[in-house]
């Protein structure tokens, strides 16, 4: 990151602090804004905030890597999410992310993934209806046929996910 840029985003966390009053009650909404700035909560952010709020880096810290929403790691090109939730489990989801693990050779909930991808589970999507479901940047697909594999892959290739290289 520039200077220039380095500058620019420690003043839009200096404003989030400030217009939340640096009250503790507020961490949460501030770390939600302070990863909208940079798409992840580096470390020197995570210290800026423990600074301004005056609270100690480890609260700072506890609260960002308890919820899942906040990334401590950069996000990664793509991401991928499968929903684990009763409605898609019960549909073949827990079958779907093995899937998933083996076509973009990444772990279920490892935020690095690969670089390019990463992929992790939720457990819902607010899609029962239309169980199993993925989310795969951004875009919703639905009734996946887990147990029709030629299917499922075609479906897979057209939301754009990488098939595994072969040997």
């Amino acid at each position: 990151m520039s200077v220039t840029t380095a500058s620019a985003a420690a003043a839009s966390l200096a404003q989030v602090v400030r217009r939340h009053g640096a009250r503790s009650d507020a961490l949460i909404e501030v770390l939600h804004q302070v990863q909208e700035i940079h798409g992840y909560l580096p470390p020197e952010a995570l210290r800026e905030v423990a600074t301004l709020m005056r609270l100690p880096l480890s609260r700072v810290y506890g609260v960002a890597s308890f919820y899942h929403l906040f990334r401590l790691e950069p996000p990664t090109d793509h991401r991928c999410a499968v929903c684990l939730g009763t409605a898609c489990f019960v549909r073949g989801a827990a079958q779907l992310a093995q899937r998933l693990e083996t076509r973009l050779g990444v772990d279920l909930d490892d935020a690095a993934g690969n670089g390019t991808w990463a992929l992790q589970h939720v457990s819902c999507l607010g899609a029962c209806g239309q169980a199993p479901v993925v989310v795969v940047d951004g875009v919703l697909l639905t009734k996946l046929p887990v147990d029709r594999r030629e299917e499922l892959e075609s479906q897979l290739d057209a939301a754009g996910i990488p098939r595994p290289p072969t040997v």
